[in-house]
């Protein structure tokens, strides 16, 4: 049966834990395990408690629903007059972040952090500036003789001194109540002693100290002992404290923080913790660098993939474009005729220049030439080949972007008189040429049976649908109707449509313009641009489908992102109750993984960001005949992308690790 002291040592001071009929069950199996059995207990402000009892007793489970880090079954339990069965988690964050300081057996520093950095931890979440913890914490160490190590981490202190950065750490925020699990248990002698000599002090400025230890000589040091057995107090008496000998010898106990440290405004608390969520997301990344590099990888090879792709995709559009544009862009093709391959479009002669001379005053039309072609043979010296005589007007290069090597075009006057001025093409150069060694700009060959001089060779030109291997030459159209046809109809008529006007638009009105001047529509266009977009379009299709198959790598990348953090999560569980118990909220320790989980993914993104450009260095260098052409567009994108991977598959492991109990998290340490 549970007993209740009201009037005992303190008693001048208020209540200030009350529990009654407290009890706290688990779940064994298919039955339950009663660990507190109705509870009853009544601490005052200002005491010194010791809580024994042996193994299984029940008396850690007390310290834990005491501390706010577990909560009862059923019954009361009421700190300062707050009934904690009506407060959620921030709200008993609060309560351990302002009203609690913990001493545990096992010290629970982070091993990432110094000695100053861990017990800076609680003022972070309290709200402090960087600048009052900073001062607080090392006055703190220095007053409990750890002035020359404020900068060594756990791993280069004793178990002592451990354990006095762990007091230090308890008393930052000015806890009024300070929990002591096995405080000595991990200790020598010496160290043991000088630890109960601080607790003591401490009580002596008016903390409430409450001891939990299965050592009666640990316990005799405490004004009152209370005794519990499988789950039940069994006593409950006051005691003579131990006074410590050679008290000179001990620290002075450390003191609440100066009445300047307080809390900052609310943004600029949320600041500090993001700030800290973010060097912590980096140090454990540093901490575990092959680990955060395997998981990167992931991401780094899913936003290269990407990145690669859409600049493939558009340096393929752009070549595609390119050899379009060696046509001449924004042109109109007019043929007799119905279509390709009208039987009746030999017969029809009603496209004449007229036509073409018509056009050239329609404000949509930017250039015009008449077009015939014949095939004939062409002869230089004793060499002859079979070409394309192709009879065209000035404006044709200028409609074609046909671009010249050398030498120069016929001009007005030129298709005005008939003049017997050629043009070739390169590939007429090397097949009538090859064995002229000097230019063949000036001499004069045989077109047929027309000798023609040769005025200037043209740059190699795309045909459009591939480079065209046949030998080409450039006549005046009125030499070619004249001296080798005998006839004035036209091929076709080339239209260069006005850089500010749609070809469909301009399609349109040539239409509606021939249409009328004909009486009928013996015609067609074949508009290149028509051929552009179409094109265009199924270059963007491909790269949309490959690129599709590239997200699917930052979706397996976003995956792993996501188990590695699960795991990351499971190793730092001790990391995440030592926060909880200090006064981390569910928000502070979820913010701190979804931080991490998004500072790898954008690092990763940077990094395939980097491994694509470098590709498209690379690939710049084995002399491929087009580039890829990088979009700052996709590039943001990816990165943004990268990020919004870290927030989705972080956003699990985070949840994960924000909703663990603290007293679970921390029996896991």
């Amino acid at each position: 049966m549970s007993t209740q002291r009201p009037g005992s040592a303190g008693a001048d001071g208020a209540p200030l834990i009350v529990l009654e009929k407290l009890r706290r069950e688990f779940p064994a199996g298919d039955g339950t395990l009663v660990v507190l059995k109705d509870i009853d207990l009544t601490i005052r402000a200002g005491e010194m408690v010791a809580i024994v009892g042996a193994s299984g007793s029940g008396k850690s489970t007390l310290m834990n629903i005491l501390g706010c880090l577990d909560r009862p079954t059923a019954g009361h339990y009421r700190i300062d007059g707050r009934e904690t069965s009506e407060l959620d988690s921030d709200a008993l964050a609060a309560l351990r972040r302002e009203h609690f300081g913990f001493i545990f057996q096992r010290y629970h520093l982070l091993p990432e952090l110094t000695a100053v950095g861990n017990v800076e931890i609680p003022a972070i979440y309290a709200g402090l500036s960087p600048a009052e913890r900073g001062k607080h914490a090392a006055q703190l160490l220095g007053r409990l003789g750890m002035a020359d190590r404020l900068n060594h981490r756990p791993g280069q202190l004793s178990g002592g001194q451990q354990q006095r950065v762990s007091i230090a750490r308890a008393l930052m925020n000015g806890a009024n109540v300070i929990l002591a699990d096995e405080p000595t248990g991990a200790l020598d002698r010496r160290s043991g002693e000088e630890v109960l000599g601080i607790l003591q002090e401490l009580n002596a400025t008016g903390k409430t100290v409450i001891i939990v230890t299965h050592d009666m000589t640990v316990a005799a040091r405490a004004q009152r002992i209370i005794e519990i057995s499988d789950g039940a107090i069994v006593a409950d008496r006051q005691t003579q404290p131990e006074v410590t000998p050679d008290t000179d010898a001990r620290p002075a106990p450390a003191a609440p923080p100066e009445d300047g440290a307080r809390p900052r405004r609310p943004w600029r608390a949320g600041a500090d913790r993001f700030r800290e969520a973010f060097r912590m997301a980096f140090l454990s990344m540093r901490a575990h660098r092959l680990r955060t590099f395997l998981t990167m990888l992931g991401i780094i090879i899913g936003i290269a993939s990407v990145v690669c792709v859409v600049a493939l995709g558009t340096g393929s559009q752009q070549q595609v474009l390119a050899n379009i544009s060696s046509l001449g862009t924004n042109t109109l093709e007019i043929f007799a005729g119905r279509d390709f391959g009208d039987t009746r479009s030999g017969k029809i002669t009603t496209l004449v220049v007229a036509d073409a001379h018509a056009l050239a005053a329609q404000p949509y039309v930017a250039a015009v030439t008449p077009t015939v072609s014949t095939n004939d043979l062409l002869q230089f010296g004793a060499v002859s080949i079979n070409a394309m005589v192709n009879g065209v007007g000035e404006q044709y290069f200028d409609a074609r972007g046909v671009k010249l090597a050398e030498g120069q075009f016929f001009d007005t006057a030129g298709v005005r008189q008939m003049a017997q001025d050629a043009v070739i093409d390169e590939n007429t150069r090397k097949a009538l040429f090859a064995n002229f060694p000097g230019s063949p700009v000036g001499q004069v060959i045989l077109v047929g049976k027309m000798p023609a001089r040769i005025v200037g060779v043209t740059l190699p030109q795309q045909s459009g649908f591939g480079s065209s291997q046949n030998p080409s030459v450039y006549l005046p159209y009125t030499t070619v109707q004249t001296r080798l046809l005998g006839n004035t109809t036209l091929r076709s008529i080339t239209v260069r449509v006005s850089d500010d006007v749609s070809t469909a638009v301009a399609e349109q009105a040539a239409t509606a313009f021939l249409t009328a001047r004909h009486g009928t529509r013996d015609f067609f266009i074949l508009n290149t641009d028509d051929i552009r977009q179409t094109i265009t379009s199924t270059t963007e299709t491909l790269t949309l489908l490959i690129a599709a198959i590239a997200l699917i790598s930052l979706l397996v990348g976003g995956i792993g992102v996501m188990n590695i953090m699960l795991v990351t999560v499971s190793e730092r569980v001790g990391e995440i109750g030592v926060r909880m118990a200090v006064g981390a909220r569910q928000s502070d320790i979820m913010q701190q993984f979804l931080i991490e989980a998004i500072v790898v993914c954008f690092i990763g993104g940077l990094g395939g960001i980097g491994l694509a450009l470098s590709f498209g260095v690379v690939f710049d260098l084995l002399g491929s005949s087009f580039s890829l052409i990088y979009s700052p567009t996709a590039i943001a994108a990816s990165l943004l992308c990268s990020t919004a991977i870290g927030v989705a598959f972080g956003f699990l492991p985070a949840r994960s690790a924000a909703r663990l109990d603290p007293v679970v998290a921390l029996s896991r340490n």
